[in-house]
């Protein structure tokens, strides 16, 4: 039985606005992450792309609010280069996620913007990372808050992802210590 970690979700409160945009299948998976950091974030929002009956809350970005595509696409600037107050984040697996820009109304005219190139590696050990670099999408977003915001709203997002990830490996019966990574 998987141990809830609700009440260890911390409610932290940021500037920059996180618009998390989820493929559908990503958002019915227990192993999802952007989900979780939205959850810890009180300046959020979670639109599902591809469920017919549930269509997207246009638009993404408020007028007058710049916004930011976090995606590591070839045109993509340094994070700390663009001045952003809403954050959005695609959730899904590397070819959905890659898809968002040309498919979600608006997200084409955003910038598009990458963690530092010395970003850590993923402490993800739930799924198989198919590609080098790749995060899950919870630290994708500490780091990127890291820079937008400060060190406290990382780290306190970070810690609520190794405990998601603890409690899951404990339920399958797998924990391992985190000196072990």
């Amino acid at each position: 039985m998987l141990e809830c970690i609700c009440a260890r979700v911390p409610a932290l409160h940021t500037r920059t606005q996180l618009a998390l945009v989820v493929h559908y299948r990503e958002a019915r998976k227990p192993t999802t992450t952007g989900v979780l950091a939205a959850r810890a974030l009180a300046n959020s929002r979670v639109d599902i792309v591809g469920d017919r009956g549930r269509p997207l809350a246009l638009p993404i970005v408020e007028p007058g609010k710049r916004g930011a595509l976090l995606f590591p696409a070839d045109d993509a600037v340094p994070i700390g280069d663009v001045a952003i107050d809403t954050l959005v984040v695609p959730d899904g697996n590397w070819r959905q996620a890659g898809k968002f820009r040309a498919r979600v109304p608006g997200l084409a005219e955003l910038p598009c913007v990458r963690l530092p190139d010395d970003t850590p590696a993923t402490r993800y050990r739930l799924r198989a990372e198919p590609r080098a670099g790749g995060l899950a999408t919870i630290e994708a977003i500490a780091y990127a808050l890291r820079i937008l915001e400060g060190d406290d709203v990382a780290s306190r997002l970070l810690a609520i992802f190794d405990a998601m990830v603890e409690t899951t490996l404990r339920a399958r019966g797998r924990a391992h210590s985190a000196s072990t990574r």
